[in-house]
């Protein structure tokens, strides 16, 4: 069975609902979509760093209890593991604040076994941060060489945004790894200043990379190919909290491109009624998470959903 592989940050939610705590769950950007990816029974490995406190004891059974491997995880003695307050708007969007105290020395773990047509996912400031470039750049050339399908969410938040130009050739260079892109309107503005789609796949994206998927939230999803472009209407729902959202759209396509058995030679090819049935699973995992606190899909959920898609 084909497995999902992610790297990236592992961190605790707190969750504030009208400025008092509500909520502490494990999260991070590839880590979310990678938990509700293990509650579909999908085989996968998370690649990451915590430190050797109970925040990071917490986690680590948290991603046993969701069946994901702990193989590659380096636990530092020096430091603290990450966390973040999440504070949810009136409109039920999260503004974030981190906390962060990570030694020198970092991600020392080795690689993992990747096969050919196994998943790679990377994603957010994870993906460029410098002090994590040379072993990000190791990855992903492992996984290239591996004849791996590299997914690449740019999740850029407002946070990051002054540092835009500077992390541009990182950008650029992750999008090159890349053979699918997922990215939202709120990422283009933050490190494109600009939001359509087709604008930021015709000048940034289509040179590096065929494959940009556009999430709009409530305004749906468009796909950008140089064969075609795609828009998908979104279920209408009343959201309780858009975190996690992105994250489990990457984990719901990411199932779908597992179910419709694609592989990397597959892309260039993939007709649009294939793409509509990979890019609706996307949508129905991001759709579930809204309608919770949490940020991947419940257990019972994915019991459901497994069940519906046999």
């Amino acid at each position: 069975m084909r497995s999902v592989f992610g790297i990236g940050e592992t961190i605790l939610d707190i969750i504030f609902k009208e400025e008092q705590p509500y909520k502490a769950v494990p999260g991070g950007s590839v880590f979310n979509g990678l938990v509700s990816l293990g509650r579909l029974r999908v085989p996968v490995t998370f690649i990451s760093e915590m430190g050797k406190d109970q925040v990071g004891d917490l986690i680590l059974r948290f991603m046993t209890q969701n069946h994901i491997s702990t193989q590659y995880i380096d636990r530092f003695p020096d430091g603290k593991s990450p966390i973040s307050l999440a504070f949810l708007d009136a409109d039920r969007n999260a503004k974030y604040s981190f906390y962060k105290d990570y030694p020198t020395e970092r991600l020392d773990v080795p690689f993992p076994r990747i096969e050919a047509d196994d998943i790679f996912v990377i994603g957010s400031y994870y993906a460029l941060n410098p002090a994590l470039r040379p072993r990000m750049v190791e990855f992903l050339q492992y996984a290239r060489e591996r004849k791996a399908i590299i997914y690449y969410d740019l999740n850029f938040r407002k946070a990051h945004a002054h540092e835009a130009i500077r992390l541009m050739p990182t950008v650029l260079e992750n999008l090159e790894y890349a053979d699918i892109v997922r990215g939202s309107d709120e990422d283009f503005l933050n490190l494109f200043g600009a939001q359509a789609g087709d604008q930021v796949y015709a000048d940034h994206v289509q040179f590096y990379c065929d494959r940009l998927i556009t999430t709009y939230g409530a305004k749906g999803v468009e796909l950008y190919t140089s064969r075609f472009k795609q828009h998908y209407n979104a279920p209408a729902i009343e959201p309780q909290s858009t975190i996690g959202a992105g994250d489990n759209f990457n984990a719901g396509l990411i199932f779908g491109l597992l179910k419709e058995d694609v592989r990397l030679k597959d892309l260039a090819d993939l007709t649009p009624d294939r793409w509509e049935r990979i890019i609706r699973h996307g949508m129905a995992l991001a759709g579930e998470v809204c309608q919770s606190y949490d940020n991947y899909i419940s257990t019972d959920f994915a019991a459901r959903y497994l069940a519906a898609n046999q």
